[in-house]
């Protein structure tokens, strides 16, 4: 049997946007990845085709991944961090499909797009190493691509943080990636855990993937997360 490791990503771009909740003419984006995206990213990296007979199975083995998404902002010397904004993108679509699932070429719609600016996470994922070392593969050479969120959403840095037996060692080659010292301590960071369900100021969110090429409402399962503030303060840059 082997042992537990944790993988470290690193999801930095300058446009972000991570829907839950996001169908019809708006579609918003939490405040931090969901799980589904991160899974979703993997699967991209993996070749794993939604419409294949297969792909529930697939995405199952994800089950035992435990992720951990930690607020990474970057650092100025003069301004400190650099505070996440929100834009909202309005767009108008022609040709629609109806609820009745025919395709209306004249109807127009407007549509209204939001994004994260300026925000950088990490990852840290465990399970365990043959799984993660899967993952890490797939994700130096994927066989299709990634994206934080939407396909417009391009990372602008490799994803692919490290693998690590320890997660203080995968924690602290994180943060040396994203400009940091690699000494400070999660409790110095924002973050978003899983926990178990109904725990004390748990949320619970749809957002694990069971099959992308399910129909809406039976694409995702349930968790529960908790979002837990920095405790710390980090030292001035």
């Amino acid at each position: 049997m082997s042992s537990n490791a944790w993988l470290a990503l690193l999801l930095d771009g300058p446009m972000q946007s991570w829907g839950h909740a996001s169908r019809f003419e708006r579609r918003t984006t939490a405040l931090h990845p969901t799980r589904s995206a991160i899974m979703g990213l993997i699967a991209a990296a993996l070749g794993i085709d939604k419409h294949g007979a297969n792909e529930a199975a697939q995405l199952a083995r994800f089950g035992t991944l435990r992720t951990t998404v930690i607020n990474l902002p970057r650092r100025s010397h003069h301004d400190g961090d650099r505070l996440m904004q929100r834009l909202e993108d309005y767009h108008t679509v022609t040709g629609i499909r109806r609820a009745s699932g025919k395709v209306d070429d004249d109807a127009t719609v407007q549509t209204y797009r939001h994004y994260l600016l300026d925000a950088r996470f990490g990852v840290l994922l465990e399970a365990s190493s043959i799984l993660l070392e899967e993952i890490a593969g797939a994700l130096r050479d994927p066989k299709w691509g990634v994206w934080l969120g939407r396909k417009c959403c391009l990372p602008a840095s490799p994803v692919l943080g490290t693998v690590k037996p320890d997660q203080s060692q995968a924690w602290s080659e994180l943060l040396c990636r994203a400009g940091y010292d690699g000494t400070e301590t999660i409790e110095q960071f924002d973050r978003v855990v899983e926990t178990a369900a109904g725990e004390s100021g748990a949320d619970m969110i749809e957002d694990t993937p069971v099959a992308f090429g399910n129909p809406i409402g039976e694409r995702h399962a349930p968790r529960w997360i908790r979002r837990v503030p920095r405790s710390a303060p980090r030292p001035p840059h």
